[in-house]
């Protein structure tokens, strides 16, 4: 019947024979037989059987024949031949309400290299005991060889698959590729009463060509239903060692029920092996093979020691065992599964162009269109969206506006937490004395926010600036000079100092004093010896500058630190008498020569035993050791791109006298941190992280803009607004933040909807007909720090109308949905509600449990429960 079918549908479907021989022979005997079937794996070899040039050779031959048919194949056979018969009357067993036995096997496939054989194996593990025992008694035989006839060209696909690797990589037992087949029979009375499904029944071999044969047909479905019977889908995964991270990730997507359906249909149909983009389909395989071991009948934990190898192959950055991002693994994962499955084998060439004034509806649809000539995919179809970026230059105005796929959205989590920040801000040019000042901001806030307030609360004039500073060990070992840089670089325990300069004078060189003078110490036994001392003091530095510049820029400075009583020495007296070496010689600090001249002096008491109060010595920033005296006629001559002249200023006991330099070692810390006090917990919504996703904001100087107007790069504003949204909405919360020196995480507990997620208000596309109100279904947490965490995943589960904690390998009912709502929320996953918003109506396929699989059929794709 099937060849006549073939012709009668004009099924294109030209069937490669194989001889099917257990490994290590072509019989095993009644007694290989009998300890094959109580082994707990078994093996076999396919030879390409190529002098049976017809089914009919195999009958001849006496062999036990059967055909591997996709089901789309299948199900266009099955309707050509039961109409057949219908119009000469006869009635057919081909009929969907036929009664049939099916028998879903799990087979591992793999190539022995060099040759067109096949290795066939079949394992406990993947299988129920009576399966298993089935299909070793299909391919296992005493007396009789084994014929199978492959019409779906998956062997040839798989062979192929293996003759395109590269010689160098080598084959290991990870390349094996997973083969679900359905074997159908009514050779033995129904068991349990089954009924097929209207894509999957029972074909009777009366056919003299495939006598005491069958039909194995993959287990696949054109129409992307569910193939088989499929369990609850409470099944945990064990931990390989920290990679709850995968786990977290992997149980979400295995319960998004779109894909769910898919990879228990007919993926492998739309695997791409042509894309050099993708994982020549061996992602998307390994993925469909975990999703169906999850959703297995009776299943129990197991460990996905062959996922996790395939993303340690593709992704070397998720191999070891390190702890990783879940997130980031997802991303890598989408995309990935996308190329695997991507139904576009040639990719177009199409130019961006910019809206030059058109309708946003017609640009929108231009870019959606070029997106989708380039990327269709089921995670095309499911999980990408599509936003409005725009962007306007600060100058000319040039208004430029695109439209953008996305998979994911990231928002930014708002703080609304302010911290207190106490910073001492001191004047250049000696007019007022130190001044602390406590400013409050946003948690959250960068260094210009900081910098804004604390301008504001010291009345910082139009034509001044801010120097801010970090003061550790009476030195400045760190500028804030970079805007953008989050202030939780800043710890509270930190002392930082502003120095007000001139505004007109930004770009130019400064002088830092840093101050010193004799102590004695107990570890050097009473010996006496400089000592840092103070807070520098900072002067914005001349054009020509030479040793009495320096003098009067730090006597400018120390104005306010006077003590009145004394007169002002002049210059000679504070510094003493210029020795007479290098008594004319001039500084030249454009050199390295001069950074580690062998002129370094270290002022000793010899030094200072002079009647002045003072003296200077030239240090570098690269080499703090290396230092030289500077005598009052010396010229200092710096690079170009030095910024900072840092000169050690030696004070002597007369010289003390003469200024109160107390305020100076007195500064105040950033925040006085109080024990046993608790910070409140930060909260938001998520709609106020959506309205922080499209706020309008600058670009960051890394981040310039090439405008075509200016034919310059601009910092220019930029715009996000949500256009159209996917089936499957998943939300990144931005809980980890990072930059050159720290890593953080924010607890922030973020209030997301469970139930009734509306985005109607920031859809700009209002031409859509798509529902824009979404629900919860799964949710992946991480708990901890950034040194350390855990990460696990809430998922909601249909046929039980229940939440559950997948724990890695335990998996647990939760009684309360509201517990779902914590601080650990890291990434969501909403599905789109079309008309009712209730949970339980908002699928419309629905994945039946094994226990609700009886004589009255398996839900079709489509079907409400």
């Amino acid at each position: 019947w099937w060849r006549e079918a073939q012709e009668g549908a004009e099924i294109d479907a030209h069937g490669i024979p194989y001889a099917a021989a257990p490994s290590g022979g072509p019989s095993y005997g009644f007694r290989g037989v009998l300890s094959l079937l109580m082994s707990e794996n078994a093996a076999f070899t396919l030879r390409r059987a190529d002098d049976l040039l017809q089914p009919e050779a195999s009958a001849k031959a006496g062999a036990r024949s059967y055909a591997l048919v996709a089901a789309d194949l299948f199900g266009k056979a099955r309707t050509w031949h039961s109409d057949s018969l219908k119009s000469n009357g006869k009635s057919s067993l081909l009929t969907e309400e036929a009664s049939v036995n099916i028998y879903p096997i799990m087979l591992r496939v793999s190539v022995t290299r060099g040759t067109n054989a096949l290795t066939v194996k079949i394992s406990r593990k993947d299988n129920s005991a009576e399966n298993f025992k089935r299909a070793n008694k299909i391919l296992a035989s005493e007396s009789e060889p084994v014929h199978i006839w492959d019409f779906s060209g998956r062997t040839t696909f798989i062979l192929m698959n293996e003759w395109n690797r590269m010689p160098q990589d080598p084959r290991s037992s990870d390349q094996e590729m997973p083969l679900e087949i359905q074997f159908y029979d009514i050779s033995e009375p129904p068991a349990n009463g089954a009924a097929g499904r209207k894509d999957e029944l029972a074909l009777t071999m009366g056919s003299s060509a495939l006598s005491n044969g069958g039909i194995m047909d993959m287990d696949l479905d054109s129409s992307g239903g569910i193939c088989k019977q499929v369990g609850s889908g409470l099944i945990g995964l064990d931990n390989l060692g920290n990679t709850c991270f995968m786990n977290s990730a992997v149980q979400c997507l295995a319960h998004t029920s779109k894909l769910v359906d898919y990879f228990l249909g007919d993926y492998q149909k739309e695997i791409n092996t042509q894309n050099p983009l993708g994982m020549k389909g061996e992602l998307a395989y390994s993925f469909g093979d975990l999703v169906r071991k999850l959703w297995a009948i009776d299943g129990t934990s197991f460990s996905p020691r062959q996922f996790k190898a395939k993303l340690a192959r593709f992704a070397p950055q998720f191999s070891g065992f390190n702890q990783h991002d879940s997130q980031e693994l997802l991303a890598f994962l989408l995309d990935g599964l996308h190329e695997d499955l991507n139904r576009v084998k040639c990719k177009p060439y199409a130019e961006a162009k910019d809206s030059d004034g058109r309708p946003d509806e017609e640009v929108a649809d231009e870019y959606w269109g070029n997106h989708l000539a380039r990327n269709d995919s089921i995670i095309v179809d499911t999980c990408q969206g599509q936003y409005k970026s725009t962007l306007v230059c600060p100058l000319c105005k040039k208004v430029s506006i695109t439209f953008d796929p996305f998979m994911y959205l990231s928002l930014p989590l708002p703080s609304t937490t302010m911290r207190t920040m106490t910073v001492t801000v001191f004047s250049t040019d000696g007019s007022i004395g130190p001044s602390p000042y406590t400013v409050s901001i946003p948690k959250s806030g960068d260094f210009k926010t900081l910098i804004n307030a604390l301008s504001n609360a010291c009345s910082l004039r139009d034509d001044e600036r801010l120097l801010v500073a970090e003061v550790y060990n009476s030195s400045l070992i760190r500028y804030l000079e970079d805007p953008s840089d989050d202030i939780s670089l800043i710890r509270d325990g930190d002392k930082l100092v502003a120095y007000r300069l001139p505004k007109d004078s930004e770009g130019a060189a400064v002088v830092v004093f840093k101050s010193e003078r004799m102590e004695s110490s107990i570890s050097s036994f009473g010996r006496k010896s400089w000592k840092n001392f103070g807070t520098p003091l900072v002067s914005n530095l001349p054009d020509t500058i030479d040793g009495r510049t320096i003098y009067n820029l730090l006597l400018k400075a120390l104005t306010p630190f006077r003590e009145p009583k004394d007169d002002v020495l002049d210059a000679d007296q504070i510094t003493g008498k210029s020795s007479s070496v290098n008594e004319t010689s001039d500084i030249d600090m454009s050199s390295d020569a001069a950074e580690c001249s062998s002129m370094n002096t270290n002022a000793g008491e010899d030094d200072m035993t002079t009647e002045g109060g003072m003296l200077f010595f030239l240090n570098t920033e690269r080499f703090p050791n290396q230092r030289m005296k500077i005598e009052m006629d010396q010229t200092i001559t710096l690079s170009n791109l030095q910024k900072r002249l840092i000169v050690s200023v030696s004070w002597q006991d007369n010289g003390l006298k003469q200024y109160n330099l107390d305020p100076l070692d007195s500064l105040p810390e950033v925040y006085k941190t109080v024990l046993f006090t608790r910070r409140p917990q930060e909260t938001c919504s998520l709609y106020a992280c959506l309205e922080a996703f499209i706020k309008e904001e600058p670009l960051g100087p890394e981040d310039m803009w090439y405008c075509p107007g200016c034919k310059e790069h601009r910092q220019a504003s930029k715009k996000l607004d949500l256009w159209r949204l996917p089936e499957i909405l998943i939300i990144h919360l931005k809980r980890f933040s990072y930059s050159r020196y720290t890593k953080n995480k924010l607890d922030t507990y973020v209030d997301f909807p469970i139930h009734d997620l509306d985005l109607s208000s920031y859809i700009r596309d209002r031409s859509g007909q798509m529902s824009n109100h979404y629900q919860l279904y799964a949710v992946s947490n991480h708990y901890g720090s950034m040194g350390g965490g855990h990460y696990t995943a809430y998922v909601y589960n249909d046929g039980k109308k229940k939440w559950y904690d997948f724990d890695d390998r335990c998996v647990s009912g939760l009684e309360n949905e509201d517990s779902i709502k914590t601080s650990a929320a890291y990434v969501l996953f909403y599905r789109r509600v079309h008309g009712d918003t209730s949970l339980v109506d908002t699928e419309t396929t629905t994945i039946v449990e094994s226990t609700d699989c009886t004589t009255s059929g398996v839900a079709a794709a489509g079907d409400d429960l």
